[in-house]
């Protein structure tokens, strides 16, 4: 598959200039993920905050965990779905559930109490799962947005599919479509899908820094430097996620789930949630 500009245009292809393991941790209730960023390799990927591989993970009954309830201020949580289902539900009256090839995109904004949870039969009998979360920081003007919470499924999700190559664009513009997700921060989310011996070359905004996680296999972050075109070949076959977003370049002051530009905005911050200031789910 190949996207070209204008005939006749230069272009400069993006090097690879650095790649990062991904770390194990835990979070939530204690479920394992796959962290390349932020750790001591990488603290962010700005405009990314933090980008978790949940699983692949088969549970036995009773076995599933997940993130109750807890509070978010200052970014947008993004999870997209890969195999299993999910249940969320926040203080600002929002609730759904995502399955495979689905997104749920929440803006915390001023502050939401967020649950995010294994569907209700995989926590009883057991079941796959396999996802990603990513966090998409706000610039410092729309840090105290009113919250906002996209559940996008799967069939509405654009997907281009050309000599093995299949793209599915969840934000932004790649491989020429637009994704539906409404953004505050100009980036752009696609799934790419490589057969064994295909590529994938598509412009880029060179406004935008990128970087690719595969899933499973190495888990490696792979990090790509300036230019207008991106080029992803795989020997084997391969699923990557392809992040690219234009920095902020702000400061950031980040107190577990709580993201702002300074320390007296973090303050404040706990202190609303302290307060109730953030409301409850089912409140």
């Amino acid at each position: 598959m190949t996207v070209h500009g204008s005939p006749g245009a230069a272009h400069r292809t993006r090097p690879v200039v650095r790649t990062v393991p991904a770390a194990t941790v835990r979070e939530g209730a204690g479920f394992v993920v796959h962290r390349p960023f932020p750790t001591p390799a990488l603290p962010d990927f700005d405009p990314f905050l933090l980008l978790d591989e949940m699983g692949p993970a088969t549970y036995g009954p009773g076995e599933a965990l997940g993130a109750p309830d807890h509070p978010h201020r200052g970014f947008e949580t993004v999870t997209y779905m890969l195999d299993g289902a999910f249940e969320h539900a926040d203080s600002a009256g929002h609730a759904g559930r995502i399955g495979p090839g689905d997104v749920q995109w929440m803006t915390a904004g001023a502050g939401v109490v967020h649950s995010e949870m294994p569907a209700a039969e995989i926590r009883r009998s057991g079941g796959r799962v396999h996802g990603v979360q990513l966090w998409v920081n706000l610039p410092r003007a729309r840090k105290l947005v009113a919250p906002r919470y996209q559940e996008i499924p799967a069939a509405e999700i654009p997907t281009v599919r050309s000599d093995g190559a299949t793209v599915r664009v969840i934000a932004g513009t790649f491989a020429g479509r637009s994704g539906p997700v409404a953004t505050h921060t100009a980036v752009t989310v696609a799934h790419v899908r490589l057969e064994p011996g295909a590529a994938l070359v598509t412009e880029l905004d060179p406004a935008q820094r990128c970087c690719t996680y595969a899933f499973g296999g190495p888990r490696v972050l792979v990090v790509y430097g300036d230019g207008d075109r991106l080029r992803l070949t795989a020997d084997g076959p391969a699923d990557l996620l392809v992040l690219a977003g234009v920095p902020l370049r702000e400061p950031v002051a980040r107190y577990g789930p709580f993201v702002m530009n300074t320390r007296e905005e973090l303050v404040a911050a706990v202190e609303d949630y302290r307060a109730g200031r953030f409301g409850a789910i089912g409140a």
